[in-house]
């Protein structure tokens, strides 16, 4: 018999968006600023990160070969699940996705965001997307329940032990055993962590929980207890606003200033090489690193490493059976326990236009 994942009848892989050629960067970065003010020529000079990669953005096609894999892995399990994937900012948007959905017949779907960690803008405002796609659509619309957390799980965490073990061998010998070790995650505002989570401040403990299991299994493979420190990158908005810090270009300073001589750079906030890797630290990061006269590696992301896609078959079948009523193993690793399937009332608040509780809250 192939796993049960009723009620569920579809999956829906839910992301950011990007651009896909240069005449799409300055409307996407509209979408994804809308509300704000900002004025065209600030969205044009930031458009200038994409520009540099061809205005295109590595995030559509890393989408396209995950949901392939995700396939292939829930095919290989013997599970017939269809599988759809929907952008908050670009082509295949939200709405349109969960239309096609309804045209199909779909009636249940588990959600997958590629976004790992709790904040308004890594969990409610998908949700709220949700929301409005289904409000969009009307009559008919599917039911979406998104998917746990998955920051702890072992699928996500395992392939980013590797990375940062293999990252570690690539450096010089005579750098290797003094590196630190930069963990990287998006920075945002305080007051966006300050509401993360049931209780707050669970954006900045949940990285700080995979930083320390990471480092952990790198001291127990290695022998040795390399330093590490949580660090972010892509800050934006008014600089009046207080946000995470410090920034990674920073922190390299601060190392270099200490005599520390090579850093292996760890993407522990993304779960694949999108924009704000392959710019905010494969090129400005690296660079600042260069003039430095630093040692600098960067980690891989977990990607389609089939570790990480059979964790979403995992989390789809965990929340299959809770909804059945049956009793399940959650599977996690590191101090914190896994997450909520159910986010509750209020938990990671809009800061910007504060909305009634979402369906399906505590």
């Amino acid at each position: 018999m192939p796993p049960d994942v009723s009620p569920y009848d579809a999956l829906l892989l839910v992301s950011f968006g990007g651009p896909e050629k240069p005449e799409d960067v300055v409307p996407f970065l509209e979408n994804v600023t809308r509300g704000r003010g900002i004025p065209r020529e600030r969205l044009e000079q930031v458009g200038e990160h994409y520009f540099a990669f061809g205005g295109r953005s590595p995030i559509n096609d890393q989408n396209r070969e995950f949901l392939a894999a995700l396939r292939e892995d829930l095919g290989a399990a013997g599970i017939d699940l269809p599988v759809y994937w929907g952008n908050r900012n670009w082509d295949p948007y939200l709405t349109d996705t969960v239309r096609q959905m309804t045209d199909d017949g779909v009636r249940r779907a588990a959600c997958f965001v590629t976004s790992a960690y709790s904040s308004y803008s890594g969990c409610r405002q998908y949700r709220e997307n949700l929301a409005d796609a289904v409000a969009a659509v009307g009559e008919g619309a599917p039911r979406l329940d998104r998917l746990r957390h998955y920051f702890n799980h072992p699928g996500f965490v395992e392939p980013m032990v590797d990375a940062t073990l293999t990252a570690l061998a690539q450096l010089d010998e005579d750098l290797r055993r003094e590196a630190h070790i930069a963990y990287v995650t998006h920075s945002v505002p305080l007051s966006m962590n300050d509401a993360s989570g049931r209780d707050g401040g669970a954006y900045v403990a949940q990285h700080r929980s995979v930083a320390e299991t990471i480092s952990e299994r790198v001291r127990q493979e290695t022998g040795h207890r390399y330093a590490g420190e949580l660090v972010y990158c892509s800050r934006s908005g008014a600089p009046h606003i207080p946000w995470l810090e410090p920034d990674v270009n920073d922190h390299l300073e601060y190392l270099a200033g200490e005599g520390v001589k090579g850093v292996v750079v760890v993407p522990i906030g993304f779960v694949s090489d999108h924009m704000e890797v392959v710019y905010d630290l494969d090129t400005e990061a690296r660079e600042t690193a260069e003039k430095l006269g630093l040692g600098f590696v960067r980690a891989a992301t977990a990607g389609v490493d089939p570790r990480f896609v059979a964790m979403v078959r995992d989390l789809v079948l965990e929340r299959a059976a809770v909804e059945r009523g049956e009793a399940v193993a959650r599977a996690s690793v590191g101090s914190l326990e896994p997450s909520w399937d159910v986010c509750p009332r209020g938990c990671c608040a809009n800061p910007r236009a504060p909305r009634p509780a979402l369906a399906g809250e505590d």
